[in-house]
């Protein structure tokens, strides 16, 4: 696995390109010079969480033989504000799962990922406290 970082403009707008040509765009924030020109680092942690969940997720239903139809997740962090560096307190991911679900196995799906087979989730963990909720619609 690779990933490499490009430097696009003078200020803090990068681009992270991986081996098979996919693009992340990252931006600092305003308030140190940034141009909101792609994700902050931190936001992009947040979306590596959904993004490695949410793949957990949809492969558990699919072997559950559940009707999914879509699949959103809400995705907060609460970052500590006097450490340096500020690393995420607390995370709570929110699923909204579409589709006439079963509310047990939606509810072990959910928690198969975040106990068990998400990485970034289990790497996230050693720093941060880490809650989810779900939510089926029809």
């Amino acid at each position: 696995m690779e990933v490499n970082i490009k430097r696009l403009n003078d200020a803090y707008h990068f681009q992270a390109t991986n081996d098979s040509g996919n693009i992340i765009n990252m931006d600092g924030s305003p308030e140190i010079g940034g141009e909101n020109k792609g994700f902050r680092p931190m936001q992009t942690l947040l979306g590596a969480l959904g993004g490695c969940s949410a793949i957990d997720v949809v492969m558990i239903l699919k072997k559950q033989k559940e009707p999914l139809e879509d699949i959103d997740i809400k995705i907060t962090g609460e970052r500590y504000g006097d450490r340096i560096p500020k690393t995420f307190k607390a995370i709570h991911l929110h699923y909204i799962l579409k589709g006439k679900i079963n509310k047990d196995k939606a509810a072990r799906a959910v928690e198969l990922s975040m106990e068990k087979y998400c990485s970034v989730g289990m790497m996230l963990k050693a720093a941060a406290e880490i809650t989810y909720g779900f939510e089926i619609v029809e």
